[in-house]
């Protein structure tokens, strides 16, 4: 193996950098902070075959008990700003978007307001096609760099195949730069609707402990009748269902909490009960929203 780049690590424990706090060390792990040192960790990465995970903000992600096999990126520097070019924003591939949302807001710019109740980054948000409270991320999208061994491209929102909650974005491609085209607005009014979409979120969603957002997507099965995943859990006896350290919040089904001690292999077995119990009485098969960093073993029963 080829010596790595300045600044990367080797064996970096990863479950601090995930809200739900589980999870083992990466074999490699990089916390690039501008377009070239990402580039040359990428390159690098690839020369040596290496598998390349972004963390982001750690919100919807659950890290495998065993590790990660791999290079883990966490970015920062220029690659996490947030900058204003009149009526469009250009914000790091690891900027949070609730900041983006607080800081347009002050900037009297609208259309990224539904990004203060996604706990994520501006990249991870592009990746998964993140959209809250009926806005729609690829309608305030003007294009994205995307970085890779070879170097930077930059795509449009049409380039990146979004479907509900994911792109065509493949491993080893990086969001590193994206720009989102605004319209002007009162900021006091902008101000009013954050506030109001965090008060909805804060009364619905569990705050303040370990957790990922959601776990499973909201199924478009006819047989769910229009039910989110979380009102098919609850409706099939999860809400507070646990396993090990591991449960359902009581507050809203399709939230895990890590009571203590949780591993993900906990995790693992109370999202193979829940499924397992909306398929029983539901006919539904939930579809994991969380994403998966490393290799895990899916319980048994979990392929329905």
């Amino acid at each position: 193996m080829t010596a790595p780049p300045e600044g990367v690590k080797a064996g970096h424990p990863l479950a601090r950098f995930t809200t739900v706090r589980t999870g083992g060390a990466a074999d490699w792990f990089a916390h690039p902070r501008d377009v070239e040192g990402l580039v040359s960790v990428l390159r690098w990465a690839g020369s040596e075959d290496l598998a390349v995970g972004v963390i982001g903000s750690g919100s919807n992600l659950l890290v495998a008990d065993a590790g990660f096999r791999g290079l883990a990126l966490k970015l920062g520097g220029s690659l996490a700003t947030i900058e204003r070019d009149g009526d469009r924003i250009l914000c790091g591939g690891g900027a949070r978007l609730p900041s983006a949302a607080a800081k347009t807001a002050g900037w009297g710019l609208s259309g990224l307001e539904f990004g203060v109740n996604i706990p994520g980054t501006a990249g991870g948000a592009v990746r998964m096609n993140a959209n809250a409270y009926g806005g729609q991320l690829a309608r305030a999208l003007e294009w994205v760099d995307v970085a890779t061994a070879a170097g930077v491209e930059r795509r449009a929102p049409g380039d990146l195949g979004f479907e509900y909650r994911r792109s065509n974005l493949r491993e080893g491609e990086v969001v590193a730069l994206a720009s989102f085209r605004l319209e002007p607005a009162d900021p006091e009014a902008i101000k009013a609707t954050l506030a109001s979409m965090r008060d909805r979120r804060r009364e619905a969603q569990p705050s303040g402990i370990k957790t990922f957002g959601s776990t499973f997507k909201n199924p478009g099965d006819e047989r769910a009748e229009g039910r989110s995943a979380g009102q098919l859990l609850e409706a099939a006896g999860c809400r507070g269902l646990r396993h090990g350290g591991a449960r359902f919040s009581e507050k809203h089904a399709n939230f895990v909490e890590n009571m203590g001690e949780a591993t993900t292999a906990d995790v693992l077995e109370l999202m193979a009960e829940g499924r397992r119990r909306v398929h029983e009485r539901f006919g539904v098969a939930l579809e994991p929203e969380v994403q998966v960093l490393g290799e895990v073993r899916w319980p048994d029963g979990w392929d329905l």
